[in-house]
């Protein structure tokens, strides 16, 4: 991280708080989205980022929190929360038309109280990469469907999930955290592996393999679906729709 620009991550589990501090500007974005993309890829059921100690040198730096709470919004549907803006700052924030997809909030027990209000069902489990992996994954999204009150997206959610985590199996080899999230519009489910290499596409041999089909299934089930870096590794996610 920029020198110029510091960052303390506390996990205050459901809820991680980002603290930053020094000067935002365009040169030192870089490092703040990577920090809120870190935090991300661990899931938590919200992030907080206060805002109190930032100097805002450059308001259109600003913009690296809407774009880090767009892609949040797809993956992994987790709401983000700043605080306590200083007076400028707060201005700028109301007045930039991206920043209003991130709401603000006063100070960081606001916010956090705010965020733990839109926390999302989540069920999250841990794979090994081995031939029982697709059935237990079906057995998952039985278990959150139900749950859920959404028993219509069984069959649709346990063929996306068979296919992410059978790439996983064929593909990467390495365990896996899959998890389902129902944030509505959409359900979402993801799965997190160890291999950073992107998703492959379908083989003549994936075809006839449990699971097999591909992501070209994945493209036709879903609403949007993406792959990104996650750690030492990456996710693929699918947005299904439950209305």
């Amino acid at each position: 991280m920029s020198t110029r620009i510091r960052c303390e991550v506390r996990d205050e589990s459901p809820v991680t708080v980002v603290r930053l501090a020094g000067a935002l500007d365009l040169g030192t974005m870089r490092s703040v989205d990577g920090v809120l993309t870190e935090c991300l890829a661990a899931q938590p059921d919200a992030l907080v980022v206060d805002l109190e100690r930032l100097a805002v040198t450059d308001r259109l730096a600003l913009s690296v929190f809407a774009a880090a709470a767009r892609r949040a919004a797809d993956w992994p549907a987790v709401p983000m929360v700043l605080c306590a803006p200083p007076p400028d700052t707060a201005a700028w924030l109301a007045e930039s038309t991206a920043c209003r997809v991130v709401p603000v909030r006063r100070d960081c027990a606001e916010a956090t109280a705010f965020a733990g209000t839109a926390v999302a069902p989540r069920l999250r489990a841990r794979l090994e990469p081995v031939a029982g992996a697709c059935r237990r994954a079906r057995e998952l999204v039985t278990d959150a469907c139900g749950r859920w009150n959404i028993p219509e997206l069984a069959g649709p959610a346990s063929l996306v999930l068979t296919e992410l985590v059978g790439n996983v199996v064929r593909h990467a080899g390495t365990p896996m955290l899959v998890t389902l999230t129902l944030r509505r519009p959409y359900l979402r489910v993801a799965v997190m592996d160890g291999c950073p290499a992107d998703a492959r596409p379908v083989t003549d041999r994936d075809l006839r393999a449990e699971g097999g089909r591909g992501l070209m299934l994945v493209r036709e089930l879903a609403q949007r679906w993406g792959s990104a870096p996650a750690g030492a590794g990456k996710v693929v996610w699918a947005m299904l729709p439950a209305n």
